[in-house]
């Protein structure tokens, strides 16, 4: 089912069936864009694993969506480290299309919620929280 402003699916969800290009801005109907990633989440090292090559590969936008996906399906225990994750993709999806202060606003953010989950003593999946949030104060938000 579409409507004239969102894709929706038929359960009436938001879907984009619009094509995107690699910092997740929508493109004609028709155009091609890249590659979208699945909605499913993944398991927790093969989400780490998959979101460090689609950010490697210019693709922060795609790499939040896979952060997302583990952090809806995750436990709530964790969900300030995957949210702290997706946090800085988005974060990094702003510096390249340009808006730098909304990416210093969601680095800071993210190194929060990071900070917030290092506190806890939780497992981070073997990430090194101290250096992830180090790095994300400086703006550089590589994981």
């Amino acid at each position: 089912m579409t409507t004239s402003d969102r894709d929706r699916d038929t359960r009436g969800r938001a879907r984009q069936a619009r094509p995107r290009d690699a910092l997740g801005r929508p493109l004609p109907y028709g155009a091609e864009g890249v590659e979208p990633v699945s909605e499913e989440a993944l398991p927790p090292a093969d989400t780490l694993r998959l979101a460090r090559e689609l950010v490697d590969a210019g693709r922060p936008f795609s790499a939040h969506e896979v952060l997302e996906a583990r952090w809806k399906a995750g436990p709530a225990e964790e969900r300030d480290l995957w949210q702290g994750l997706a946090q800085l993709c988005v974060a990094m999806t702003h510096a390249a299309r340009g808006n730098q202060t909304g990416a210093d606003r969601l680095f800071e953010r993210a190194a929060g919620r990071l900070a917030d989950f290092a506190a806890t003593g939780r497992e981070a999946h073997g990430l090194d929280l101290d250096d992830v949030v180090a790095s994300a104060r400086r703006h550089h938000g590589t994981f």
